[in-house]
């Protein structure tokens, strides 16, 4: 077989995985936002530098915990899980220099305290409220004075 031939077909193998992939990240975000609450939730991972580290991602609600995916895994299984009660809201700024271009657009960026340290999301202003709802609707007989947000 002559070696344009293997070119073509190459070409070939390598669209065809290309589609593939593309159709199974569409079958596994429709798998995972089917029963509700997942939003577009972004996450510093690193925060050595300054307007570096940020995985754009998907959150979804599961009970007491904060489930977050990788927009581009295939895994089914969340990446990181926080706690509601480890979790309490230290406020909110805007996304400034490279982190513009890092995020999705209108998304701020929330600082949330937890038992290791600061954590770093971003996220839709309407998603922030639905967060914030989240983190003080704790079940009935919970120690409101074990954490409190700052404001």
């Amino acid at each position: 077989m002559p070696l344009w031939q293997w070119l073509v077909d190459s070409l070939g193998v390598i669209l065809l995985l290309v589609v593939v992939y593309g159709v199974a990240l569409v079958v596994r975000r429709r798998v995972l936002s089917r029963n509700g609450g997942t939003f577009e939730l972004s996450h510093r991972a690193r925060s050595a530098k300054t307007g570096r580290g940020w995985v754009l991602g998907l959150g979804r609600y599961s009970g007491e915990n904060l489930e977050w995916f990788r927009i581009f895994s295939l895994s089914p299984r969340p990446r990181c899980t926080w706690s509601r009660s480890g979790l309490a809201y230290a406020g909110r700024r805007e996304p400034h220099g490279s982190e513009q271009m890092s995020l999705y657009a209108e998304h701020v960026i929330v600082v949330v305290e937890s038992e290791p340290g600061a954590i770093e999301f971003a996220m839709s202003p309407s998603s922030l409220m639905g967060f914030q709802s989240w983190l003080e609707a704790a079940p009935p007989g919970a120690d409101w004075n074990q954490r409190r947000p700052r404001l």
